[in-house]
């Protein structure tokens, strides 16, 4: 999908913060929520989340989810992961 297209996607949908995340390679958090709901276009690189005992890799193209304060774990790929999220 084309980032533009996704920005205003998000923005239609209510998404009023919208940024840019990189995170490193090898990289990971353990469980934890967000205090916001959160949709995602990779950009670069991939991403596994792990909620409610599924894990779920995303790779560049792909958008994922996550509702308000749900619990989730993290890792990121061995180039990192790029991803332009909305929150709300």
């Amino acid at each position: 999908m084309d980032p533009e297209l996704f920005r205003q996607q998000l923005q239609a949908a209510g998404f009023e913060q919208i940024t840019l995340v990189t995170r490193e390679p090898e990289g990971f958090l353990d469980a934890h929520t967000h205090p916001f709901e959160a949709r995602a276009l990779i950009l670069s690189g991939e991403i596994t989340l792990v909620c409610q005992g599924q894990e779920q890799r995303y790779r560049p193209g792909e958008i994922f989810h996550l509702a308000l304060a749900e619990p989730h774990t993290e890792r990121y790929g061995p180039q990192g992961v790029t991803y332009l999220v909305g929150r709300k």
